[in-house]
């Protein structure tokens, strides 16, 4: 009997560290989907901008308040701005990718099998 409740114990204690990792997985692919919206948001503000001449008046919204720039004065903070949601998103995917390298190894240490009921 104490080592049916040892048994269910473990398979116990092995659910819920799948359901942490899985959760964790989870959460890492909604950044990802969110810096990746981000990023092409800036990309298509940016190809509006560039035709237009630098002295030519936009609003940008900083911290919710809309403010009054110049193309010139915008152009440039969304660039850099671009050049960090990229750098965010390839450290995410290489966070990503290492949780499921992780995961792969534990499912292989702890002989478990996925079962889709």
């Amino acid at each position: 009997m104490a080592q049916q409740q040892a048994a269910a114990k473990k398979q116990q204690d092995l659910q819920l560290q799948y359901t942490t990792y899985k959760n964790t997985l989870q959460q890492i692919a909604q950044k990802i989907g969110d810096v990746e919206q981000e990023a092409e948001e800036h990309k298509l503000v940016l190809e509006t901008l560039d035709p237009l001449p630098a002295d030519r008046k936009c609003f940008r919204m900083i911290n919710g308040v809309l403010v009054e720039r110049t193309v010139q004065d915008v152009v440039p903070a969304l660039k850099t701005n671009a050049e960090g949601l990229k750098k965010v998103l390839n450290d995410l995917v290489k966070q990503y990718q290492s949780k499921q390298e992780e995961l792969d190894k534990w499912k292989k240490k702890n002989n478990v099998q996925v079962v889709q009921s």
